[in-house]
């Protein structure tokens, strides 16, 4: 039986053609293992790459790498950005997406220290972190995920509160004082 001519507008398929990557990705169930197969092979080499003998501590690739300035925390953080892309696609919940990237950015902000940053990324692990979130997203805990994820950003919201609160409290008293001062210093002297 011959196939119906295609429509004007529509572009004819061969029917040979492979699929492209798109297609394949797009193939992919969002709840299989082999979803976050890239997630796990990058969490793995960028925290957990190595065990250090007679210790507990794994350490990855994304400390080593940190160590060089600017190249070396470019690198990792584009590499961990590859995990949150894979949260995109699996259409997590946005609250859950922004966690991910404030993992990625507190680990940012701890490779700006220098030698600390380092220290801190070792037990830091943002990237392992963010494959655990997507992990129990795709467990079917997606609700205990995205309320723990509120929580979490509620509380980073407080505690940016109370830090400019205190901040502002500071500039405050700061300026009082100085007026203060200026008022003491700029009176005439009742002589």
């Amino acid at each position: 039986m011959p196939q119906p001519p295609p429509a004007p507008d529509e572009v004819p398929t061969p029917p040979s053609a492979e699929p492209t990557a798109a297609d394949r990705l797009r193939e992919v169930d969002a709840s299989s293992p082999e979803a976050s197969e890239i997630s796990r092979i990058l969490a793995r080499w960028l925290d957990n790459w190595f065990h250090i003998p007679g210790t507990n501590l794994k350490i990855g690739l994304d400390p080593i790498v940190g160590l060089f300035p600017g190249v070396g925390d470019f690198l990792t953080s584009s590499a961990g950005m590859v995990i949150l892309l894979e949260g995109v696609r699996l259409r997590v919940s946005p609250f859950v997406l922004a966690r991910m990237g404030i993992n990625m950015l507190i680990n940012a902000a701890l490779n700006l220290l220098p030698g600390v940053g380092t220290v801190g990324s070792m037990f830091y692990k943002s990237n392992s972190r963010n494959l655990e979130l997507l992990r129990r997203w795709q467990a079917g805990h997606a609700h205990q995920v995205r309320r723990s994820s509120l929580f979490f950003l509620l509380s980073l919201l407080g505690l940016l509160a109370v830090i400019v609160m205190i901040w502002a409290t500071l500039w405050v008293v700061y300026l009082w004082a100085f007026k203060q001062l200026w008022d003491h210093f700029t009176q005439p002297n009742p002589a």
